[in-house]
């Protein structure tokens, strides 16, 4: 339930207040809401419109009064026919039930279908080589390591034992494999540790562009097999 004392409403993308159960921007005014950014006139008019705070959190209110939030509207995947969804909880249980996948950015700005920039786990595929009796010095080896990190993805469709949790057309199509991971370092990672989506798509741009392309829709390609071969460590 919303705290006594704040107002608060949804509003679409013009600032018009929604319905109840409707998706938008969630707005709040109060007594315990900021009065501005610290000399920063700029900011403050940009987040503080006639008294209420854009917060840039997505959310709705259902008929009972409970606010639920959706994530942020700078991370939304958006699809080629407008519709929106937040990529946080896919990316993360993905990750979190995978020994093979360290990080996973899911990315959609109005097109035909999402894709993903994925930074696999070395030691995990190493022990799978392993276990399986593969070298990955050999390309036959090298195929197989995206084949079974493709997999991962797999069990998310349609079909697979966790293909109920998320709508399809929000699972990637195509995966870029990255031999350099998101860090504090490169500022692909912020102070609290979550992805700088919008540096993290300016540094890989090529890559998802590339991912937009016929080659690209299979995860065994040029480009995946020279990425996993300097995961690996393969020269």
């Amino acid at each position: 339930m919303v705290v006594k004392y704040l107002d608060l409403k949804i509003c679409d993308e013009d600032g018009n207040e929604m319905p109840a159960g409707s998706r938008g921007e969630i707005i709040v005014r109060g007594e315990n809401v900021m009065k501005g950014y610290w000399k920063n006139e700029k900011a403050t008019s940009e987040t503080i419109r006639n008294g209420w705070l854009n917060t840039g959190d997505m959310g709705y209110v259902d008929n009972d009064g409970f606010l639920y939030v959706l994530g942020r509207f700078k991370s939304l995947l958006i699809s080629d026919d407008g519709e929106k969804y937040s990529p946080e909880g896919i990316e993360e249980t993905i990750t979190d039930r995978s020994r093979y996948i360290d990080q996973f950015m899911l990315y959609n700005n109005q097109s035909k279908y999402t894709s993903a920039l994925l930074v696999p786990n070395r030691e995990a595929l190493l022990r799978w080589a392993k276990n399986q009796n593969i070298s990955l010095s050999d390309k036959k080896g090298q195929e197989g390591a995206l084949i079974e990190i493709e997999s991962v993805i797999g069990q998310y469709r349609e079909g697979g034992i966790y293909g109920d949790l998320f709508p399809s057309r929000w699972l990637p199509s195509a995966i870029a494999i990255l031999d350099e991971p998101f860090n504090i370092d490169n500022a692909l990672l912020n102070s609290t540790g979550k992805m700088a989506r919008a540096k993290i798509i300016e540094r890989h741009k090529d890559k998802i562009d590339y991912l937009y392309t016929p080659e690209a829709k299979h995860i065994v390609n040029p480009r995946n097999i020279d990425a996993i071969k300097k995961v690996l460590n393969i020269t």
